[in-house]
């Protein structure tokens, strides 16, 4: 399905930083999401690439697809648990267990990102989900992640941890 004007409008990236163009499934009952990701030459970080055919062939960023997973499961937040950015919730990756590039990602073919959560501890202002993500580039797998994200509800006068404290 297309995806719809209600979650671009609430997601916390732009469309040209979301590079999403679809919703494949859905499924709340296997805590899953499938989106497709359009890819081509002038991809963020992809465009800045120095191509050699043989030493460093055009190939979407592996950094951009670390950002990707943020977005699946930002997606997998939307329509599997509800949370809405315009209600005060917001997901921040805490950390990445395991990523393994499995094939480079050639521009031109979009890549299918398959989100599931294998893990949700949910409280009031506070989710922990653990994901599992695969991405495809036609029949290839070209990437694999088990990581860990934190969904928190943002109320007035709460502020987040920055990195910037001394201690």
């Amino acid at each position: 399905m297309p995806i719809d004007r209600a979650f671009i409008d609430d997601c916390p990236y732009a469309p040209g930083g979301m590079l999403l163009d679809e919703i494949l499934a859905v499924d709340r009952d296997k805590s899953l999401v499938r989106v497709r990701m359009p890819t081509h030459d002038d991809l963020p970080i992809t465009r800045e690439q120095r191509v050699h055919p043989l030493k460093h062939p055009r190939h979407v960023s592996g950094g951009l697809m670390v950002h990707m997973t943020g977005m699946a499961g930002f997606v997998h937040a939307y329509y599997v648990l509800d949370l809405r950015h315009a209600d005060g919730w917001i997901g921040y990756g805490g950390r990445i267990h395991d990523a393994r590039y499995k094939a480079l990602a050639i521009p031109g073919v979009p890549i299918e990102i398959e989100c599931q959560a294998t893990k949700l501890r949910r409280g009031s202002k506070r989710i922990v989900a653990r994901y599992d993500l695969r991405f495809y580039q036609g029949t290839s797998l070209v990437y694999v992640g088990d990581q860990t994200a934190m969904w928190l509800k943002i109320e007035e006068g709460m502020s987040l941890p920055t990195g910037t404290d001394d201690e």
